[in-house]
């Protein structure tokens, strides 16, 4: 049987073979096992913990990342049609959060509700701490981040 071992994969990712198990509890890389029943993976798995790394660099959690992931095929390299249909949905998500940093650049020196009353623009922004009714924390951020 061929394929990498899981230090193989370790060495090319920079992964820790742990993160790699732990990856793989998460439906990340599915390896097939040979006779003596050790993992074996796919050059593919290569590319689904680099899409992971890079994702979560970018403040994705493995939930969200796993749910674009799964309707790769488990066992052989996804097509650029599975790729594209992936990079679809997971844009609009980067396109969401492109927008939550905007705001939040544009905000930032002014009010994200949090109800603190300690700039003189909060009386503008959130007069008589108008959002500490709808809860506690930034409310503006909240509702810009989902």
């Amino acid at each position: 049987m061929t394929g990498l071992t899981i230090g193989d994969l370790a060495d090319r990712t920079g992964l820790a073979v742990s993160a790699i198990r732990f990856y793989e509890t998460h439906g990340i890389v599915a390896p097939v096992r040979n006779a003596g029943g050790h993992r074996r993976y796919g050059r593919h798995d290569l590319r689904r913990l680099s899409f992971v790394m890079a994702a979560q660099k970018l403040g994705f959690p493995l939930i969200e990342i796993a749910a674009h992931l799964a309707p790769l095929p488990a066992h052989k390299a996804p097509t650029k049609a599975d790729w594209t249909r992936i990079s679809k949905t997971f844009r609009h998500d980067i396109d969401d959060r492109i927008a939550a940093l905007i705001d939040l650049r544009d905000k930032l020196d002014g009010c994200i509700g949090c109800g603190c009353l300690s700039l003189k623009s909060c009386a503008l922004y959130n007069p008589a701490d108008a959002k500490g009714k709808d809860g506690s924390g930034p409310r503006n951020l909240k509702q810009i981040a989902g």
